[in-house]
């Protein structure tokens, strides 16, 4: 592992910029004072291999990166059994479907469930 770069002394959130939560939370973020490293997932696409190390960093499997409730999955995907590659290629097509906000700094990983989430890291 290790394509992503981490630092103790800034906060990195993938993310998603139409997401509500995602955007609430870099307001939190920022309204505390925290550094963080903006990565917005619509706009800059993730490779496998970064795919692949925030599952691993989240302690979760690849499938479960896929938020499969979104309006976009359940429009273009049926329930499948697929590879780890096929997800990735999947999430890598489609980022709007991938959980987010996830948050790193140093060498804690978080999915950010509610903006407040971001001081947890």
């Amino acid at each position: 592992m290790g394509d992503i770069a981490t630092s103790d002394r800034q906060i990195t959130l993938y993310y998603s910029s139409k997401s509500v939560r995602a955007k609430q939370t870099l307001a939190y973020a920022k309204a505390e004072g925290l550094a963080i490293q903006e990565i917005d997932i619509l706009k800059q696409k993730l490779t496998g291999t970064q795919l692949v190390e925030l599952a691993h960093r989240l302690q979760i499997d690849v499938v479960d990166l896929v938020n499969q409730e979104h309006p976009s999955y359940n429009s273009k995907f049926e329930s499948h059994n697929f590879s780890t590659d096929d997800w990735v290629k999947m999430i890598q097509h489609n980022p709007e479907i991938m959980k987010q906000p996830i948050a790193l700094r140093g060498d804690k990983t978080i999915l950010v469930e509610t903006p407040t989430d971001i001081i947890k890291i």
